[in-house]
């Protein structure tokens, strides 16, 4: 590694409680946000906390969701990039360079994506300065290039939709062969990504739920967490949740239109940012206690929702919900969001879960990428009126039924680990041996403990600087 200096931010401790950050160096990176939003002191925003130390988060209310079991979302946009996806890759790429693995005066990082992880990726090594790449299929919104480019990477488009990642493997591969000096900072393999939602993620959740039942929601933990998948980082906070309360439910879901683990499925999709056709290599699927499925068009009609003032309009006079309310999910809602939310009334539905219950759930960036996506959809159904707004409450909302669910039962699990073969084993060059020992907690086990030695190299870095 050079002996240049890097550029770092928080440790894992500083993501998960941001107190215990420097106060000037908070005080400066909390003044950035608005002030210089590119410069490198925005790493020490990368947390699901405000400056006050509040979790960033809302409680669904029962106008909108139609079941008694309070449903908890924790929102992003309050990251640097407005997307939860930028704590992976600095959590990636800091561990990359703190083991010698990346050179920043060297190398160039490849950052394969379907859009909010190439966007944190072309932040992240920005700020850190490092040269990227990002690789994602041609069809994901306008918005997520424009912003890609405008932190400073290059965009390489791949042919497809947000489940065509084969095609983004083959022309990594064929980055990787031309030039030794490229870098592959792969979500769906590298355990950074997985290491940043066990630890921050996780943990943080479980702070929330002792926060919630302060306040008389909630019996104190949570009894569901619910996550899309697509790298499968988010849902890995899942496995920090177990560990804490044994008989949480870890529930993932997948678009209908593309039902990989659920019926060994294919196809083309929208909701951008999951279901990406294959089980990804950090995903610890034989500790899931679902799969279920949502449609992705159901989750476009949703986010519209909150996306038109007759939608708004409809939501507070004819629903029932608060106007700020509707306001504050306005602007914290993508479409993965909507099908997040879907999936976690599916999830109160099917375990018969009560007020005394919690799910939480995740809110993985906000309208601002999807505008395009929007305006297609006024294009294709037609302008939203009041009654169909209505309609739209009753029946993909509250009309949720529990279809499409499949229990993490013995054999599903079998079956859902072996599926990494062929990905895996098969294109990417893992041994049979390698997947095998992803069946052993002890696997999970010690890359999790890989959080404390990484924590433990940054604040070494940090004292002889």
């Amino acid at each position: 590694m050079s002996e240049r200096k890097l550029i770092t931010g928080p440790t894992f401790e500083e993501m998960l409680h941001p107190h215990l950050i420097d106060p000037d160096i908070r005080a400066r990176a909390h003044e950035a946000r608005t002030t210089d939003p590119l410069a490198p002191i925005n790493l020490f925003n990368i947390t699901w906390r405000d400056i006050n130390n509040q979790i960033q988060y809302v409680v669904l209310p029962r106008e909108l969701t139609g079941v008694d079991t309070p449903i908890a979302v924790l929102t992003s946009i309050h990251f640097p990039t407005r997307s939860h996806k930028v704590g992976a890759t600095y959590s990636v790429l800091l561990e990359k360079e703190l083991f010698g693995d990346v050179d920043p005066w060297k190398h160039t990082l490849l950052w394969p994506s379907t859009g909010n992880y190439g966007i944190g990726g072309a932040y992240v090594a920005g700020r850190m300065g490092c040269n990227s790449v990002v690789i994602l299929p041609e069809e994901m919104s306008q918005e997520r290039f424009d912003m890609i480019e405008r932190y400073g990477a290059t965009v390489i488009k791949t042919p497809g939709c947000e489940s065509n990642v084969k095609e983004i493997y083959d022309k990594v591969n064929e980055l990787m062969a031309s030039d030794p000096n490229m870098r592959n900072l792969n979500q769906f393999e590298v355990m950074g990504n997985y290491r940043f939602h066990y630890y921050v993620t996780g943990n943080t959740i479980i702070d929330l739920a002792a926060e919630l039942a302060e306040k008389g929601i909630g019996g104190g933990k949570a009894s569901a967490y619910v996550s899309a998948m697509g790298s499968a980082g988010t849902i890995a906070a899942g496995d920090r949740l177990k560990q804490e309360w044994y008989d949480h439910k870890i529930v993932g879901l997948e678009p209908i239109q593309c039902p990989t683990l659920a019926l060994n499925g294919y196809g083309g999709h929208d909701i951008q940012g999951i279901g990406d056709k294959h089980v990804t290599w950090i995903h610890n699927v034989r500790n899931m206690d679902a799969v279920m499925c949502i449609d992705d068009i159901d989750s476009k009609l949703g986010l519209q929702l909150f996306d038109e003032e007759v939608g708004k309009k409809a939501l507070v006079e004819q629903i029932g919900m608060a106007p700020d309310m509707v306001e504050y999910l306005s602007t914290r809602l993508g479409i993965s969001s909507i099908c997040n939310i879907f999936g976690a009334i599916k999830t109160a539905k099917h375990y018969n879960m009560g007020e005394d219950d919690l799910v939480v759930t995740i809110a993985t960036d906000g309208l601002d990428r999807y505008g395009s996506v929007m305006d297609a959809m006024r294009r294709d159904y037609g302008e939203l009126t009041e009654i169909e707004a209505v309609a739209r409450v009753r029946s993909l909302f509250h009309g949720l039924r529990t279809d499409w669910v499949f229990d993490g039962t013995p054999d599903n699990h079998a079956r859902w680990h072996n599926l990494k073969y062929y990905t895996w084993v098969e294109q990417q060059g893992k041994t049979v041996a390698e997947l095998d020992a992803q069946k052993n907690a002890d696997w999970w086990e010690a890359e999790q403990h890989v959080v404390q030695e990484i924590d433990e190299k940054l604040l070494a870095y940090r004292a002889t600087q």
